[in-house]
């Protein structure tokens, strides 16, 4: 377990320089090992957990050498029906589940799945790092990313009608999104713009390091992801005034804040099978937190943690 936690901490140092803030949790309790651990795990679900579930895997199976975990991360959607159909144990989503979702899962086996908040996000929004935009509002996201307006703006296209002057008063904005099948695309939907529809402008990209990439590599471009994909091409801008940062996530004072989550399909009244507990309890110990934090995410605070575990037991 020290090799381990040592691993951890050398990676954070690395990453640390490229990561917004991070807030060690201290009072989150380190990981002791149980007997009796051993099988296969398979996780579907969130590209946005994709690089905090591959390190949690490494480590936990460092630990447990006789379990075996496979996972993939194309879409917060392909979880539902994975863990429904039984193909998967773990189900990660940067979204709630909807209505539909939990019941197709609750007509097949008669109550709904459990779901366990692993990790604290803020949905960044992304320029180009050389992009002097000081902020943007709700509704001027509204404004760029949909056609139906819904907050009461009126089409948005280039720079200059969000404040730039100069050489940016004319340069058209490119926009880059997310897919259908992404919790991400879904939840920025939901919150920035009030359920309505895209513009046919946005360009889709399969996974959000797509999307940053596209960015960092586009001076005009705007785009959205979780805030763990920060890369030293592109910035982090403030929403209604807020940046993305763990206090304003915390105060709510950051409007696209969210959890991000592991659903399981556990039968109220009987424990979690021991196998999916233990890889749960790890995620949401002292080492599952700072990888968390490695990745550029927020911790869980450890009141949070407890509550999800013992709900779990």
């Amino acid at each position: 377990m020290k090799k381990i936690t040592q691993k951890i901490r050398l990676i954070t140092s690395i990453f640390m320089g490229l990561s917004l803030p991070a807030k060690s949790n201290a009072q989150l309790p380190y990981y002791e090992p149980v007997s009796g651990v051993s099988g296969t795990l398979k996780s579907v679900g969130s590209d946005s957990l994709n690089n905090i579930m591959a390190l949690w895997v490494e480590n936990f199976q460092a630990i447990y050498t006789n379990v075996t975990i496979q996972f993939e991360g194309k879409g917060s959607s392909t979880a539902p029906p994975a863990l429904t159909e039984g193909i998967a144990q773990l189900g990660p989503m940067s979204r709630q589940m909807k209505v539909e979702e939990l019941d197709n899962f609750e007509t097949k086996y008669g109550y709904k799945p459990t779901r366990v908040e692993v990790a604290l996000d803020a949905l960044a929004v992304f320029v180009h790092k050389d992009n002097p935009i000081k902020g943007l509002s709700l509704q001027q996201l509204d404004s760029i990313f949909s056609n139906t307006y819904k907050k009461g703006g009126s089409p948005i296209n280039r720079w200059g009608a969000v404040g730039l002057g100069g050489s940016w008063k004319n340069k058209a904005i490119s926009i880059y999104g997310r897919n259908s099948l992404s919790g991400t695309y879904g939840y920025f939907k939901k919150i920035a713009l009030d359920k309505g529809n895209f513009t046919s402008r946005v360009q889709e990209k399969p996974d959000s390091s797509s999307v940053v990439l596209s960015i960092s590599s586009n001076l005009s471009g705007i785009g959205y992801s979780g805030v763990g994909y920060l890369t030293s091409g592109v910035r982090g801008i403030p929403i209604d005034g807020a940046e993305p940062i763990f206090e304003n996530c915390i105060t709510g004072d950051y409007p696209l804040a969210r959890f991000l989550n592991i659903y399981v399909n556990k039968k109220p009244g009987k424990k979690l099978d021991k196998l999916t507990f233990e890889f749960l309890r790890f995620a949401l110990s002292q080492e599952g937190q700072e990888v968390v934090e490695i990745y550029g995410y927020f911790p869980m605070e450890s009141e949070l943690a407890e509550k999800v575990l013992l709900g779990l037991e």
